[in-house]
């Protein structure tokens, strides 16, 4: 064990980074095609310096280029925040015809979209978001009919959203906010559109009723616009009748004035009054009936609310087993008040999300208590296995690990109880939407997550050896909003699946898995320490290392790009540019970048242990100027 220099941890870093680049590096490489699009448009379009593609180097190569598996082909294009300036040329972009996804987001980027961007038919995402693009919904874009994530905002696009848009049938993200986006809206027929953001343009008239499902969020700031999740629109004035109009208008009445008498101006008064009466008998029928279907389906909402947890969490409770239709809760000293099974099916449920192991659940079952519900999805390990594992996740006891308090097990259904953590998650602090007063963590908050999220996973390794297997951020809850503690969630859980059992959200776990893990599809304490570089190197970048986030943003390949960016001498580029504001912050941003590297190191004996990099890390972040000391 000794000291590190800063001149020997450099030196590391860089050797690590030839060591990767080497691995990678293979013989084969796009087609001249691709490379001569991408040297064109770098060429043509003003940027940033610091980005230097060698023309005798694979385009794999570059910084910001990823290609496909075999090296034939540029797949994908992140160029996000290096100051690119101007519109995009025709003839560059548009001749990556095999480009999967596209991030050019937050540049200077002007004029609309080149006409040539049709010809990507490939393309799976495209991110323009946070430039200065203008001009109509751009036509290209309803020809790429493999988009599935499709990003516009904080531009200056103009105009009404065409019907074409339907094209996208693929669609799972959608978003235009903050542009100047006018007219109606149209119905979207998308069906598997999940998220969807078109707020802050000059959208007017109701909203479709095909979009009605989405939250009021979605379409705040557009002042002329109703419906839905905003307020009621106001009901469309009647025009003049025709025959008022034409009597009015007739010359033939003005020349031929006819005097009525007493007798039919009271027989059309008398009628006139019994049709008001019958109209405002049936109108009082009609509101009368609305307000009670209203009132119906209001009952509905709340009683499918209620039973969610019960048809979904729990099923059928009549399945064979020991401990029938009965919650097993261990003994944490009185921390949570044990209930029954009927309790928490009559409770008042609300699906909190969906991970690689199944559905999570916020369960009221009182005013003072209120658990999280975890129902497990094709768990494959036996009843006996079952409770013998989870008796043993029951009785770990730390800040920052999220307690088990109980389980019921049937034949078709697992359940676990947690504690409700109600601040959210790390994902959702570091890439949820930007509200009033949401705004990104300070570098402070940021330290802490990491040192609490180290502490539980080393408590987790040296408590009986317990691996996590599915560490990531949207698994880190926070204790609060104000100085939250970070507490690790879903531990142990792997553990009650086989390796071939497929997980729903894989994609968006595998960039915090490591190598050996994608292959073998083995969770260990060496590839927990991976996942925890990820992590660490999420809240450094504050780039997402999942192939998209809750709200859209795309991931990318975090320890590869790091170590891109690290080749080409630009390292401050790495740091996420909301730290860049707070002072005297830099050396320890670039010591944790340095622990991160070290645990994202691809043979997993070179990765130290976890309570290791907790001494590391709060060597690091202590008062001084300690040294750091790599463990062998």
């Amino acid at each position: 064990m000794g000291v590190w220099s800063d001149g020997r941890l450099q030196i590391l870093i860089h050797a690590i980074l030839s060591a990767w680049l080497l691995i990678r590096r293979v013989e084969s490489e796009p087609s001249h095609q691709d490379k001569q699009a991408l040297l064109a448009f770098i060429s043509q379009v003003p940027h940033a310096d610091r980005l230097e593609w060698n023309e005798s180097d694979s385009p794999c190569n570059w910084v910001g280029v990823y290609c496909d598996p075999t090296k034939s082909y540029v797949a994908e294009l992140h160029l996000p925040g290096i100051g690119l300036l101007g519109s995009i040329p025709a003839n560059t972009l548009g001749n990556l015809t095999q480009l999967r996804v596209i991030s050019i987001r937050s540049n200077g980027l002007s004029g609309t979209l080149p006409s040539d961007f049709s010809n990507l038919k490939n393309l799976r995402s495209l991110y323009v978001q946070k430039n200065k693009l203008s001009g109509e919904f751009p036509p290209s874009l309803p020809h790429l009919t493999g988009l599935t994530r499709l990003d516009l905002s904080t531009n200056s696009f103009t105009g009404e959203i065409p019907p074409s848009i339907n094209n996208l049938t693929r669609l799972t993200g959608l978003f235009m906010a903050n542009n100047k986006f006018s007219g109606a809206i149209p119905s979207l027929k998308l069906e598997n559109l999940v998220d969807l953001n078109v707020s802050n343009n000059k959208f007017n008239g109701p909203i479709p009723t095909t979009l009605q499902k989405y939250p009021q969020s979605a379409f705040s700031g557009n002042i002329d616009l109703c419906g839905g999740p905003l307020t009621k629109c106001k009901p469309n004035i009647s025009a003049p009748s025709d025959f008022a109009s034409s009597t009015h208008d007739s010359p033939e009445s003005e020349i031929k004035p006819k005097k009525m008498s007493i007798g039919l101006i009271i027989a059309i008064a008398g009628g006139s009054a019994v049709v008001v009466i019958l109209l405002f008998i049936l109108v009082s029928i009609i509101c009368m009936m609305k307000r009670k279907h209203d009132s119906d389906e209001a009952t509905e909402r709340r009683e499918a609310a209620s039973a969610r947890l019960s048809a979904e969490a729990v099923g059928t409770s009549g399945d064979g087993g020991s401990k029938r239709n009965k919650l097993i809760f261990f003994d944490n000293d009185g921390a949570v008040r044990k209930f029954e099974l009927d309790e928490l099916l009559r409770a008042s449920a609300e699906m909190l999300g969906k991970g690689s192991y199944g559905a999570s659940y916020k369960a009221e079952i009182d005013d003072e208590t209120v658990v999280a519900v975890k129902r497990l999805k094709d768990a494959t390990v036996s009843e006996k296995d079952f409770e013998e594992q989870v008796e043993v996740l029951g009785t770990i006891s730390h800040e920052n690990v999220v307690p088990l308090r109980g389980f019921y097990y049937a034949q078709n259904e697992r359940l676990l109880v947690y504690d409700y953590m109600p601040a959210g998650s790390c994902s959702m602090l570091l890439h949820g939407s930007r509200g009033s007063g949401n705004e990104p963590p300070n570098w402070e908050t940021r330290v802490r997550i990491a040192t609490g999220a180290a502490r539980g996973l080393a408590h987790l390794h040296s408590f009986g050896k317990i691996v996590h297997g599915n560490l990531k951020s949207s698994n880190i809850l926070l204790t609060s909003d104000k100085d939250p503690e970070a507490t690790i969630i879903d531990y142990g859980l792997s553990t009650f699946f086989s390796n071939d059992s497929p997980h729903p959200d894989h994609h968006r776990a595998g960039g915090y898995r490591a190598p050996e893990v994608l292959e073998t599809r083995k969770a260990t304490l060496k590839s927990d320490v991976y996942s925890f570089g990820v992590l660490l190197l999420e809240l450094i970048t504050g780039k997402s290392p999942c192939q998209q986030t809750s709200t859209g943003e795309e991931g990318i390949d975090l320890p590869r790009w790091v170590q891109s960016v690290v080749k080409e001498d630009w390292a401050s580029e790495v740091f996420d540019i909301e730290l860049m504001k707070y002072e005297d912050v830099e050396e320890e941003m670039a010591k944790l970048l340095q622990i991160a590297m070290t645990c994202v190191a691809t043979v997993p004996n070179q990765r130290p242990a976890m309570l290791d990099v907790v001494r590391l890390i709060e060597d690091t972040v202590g008062s001084g100027d300690p040294p750091i000391t790599i463990i062998p």
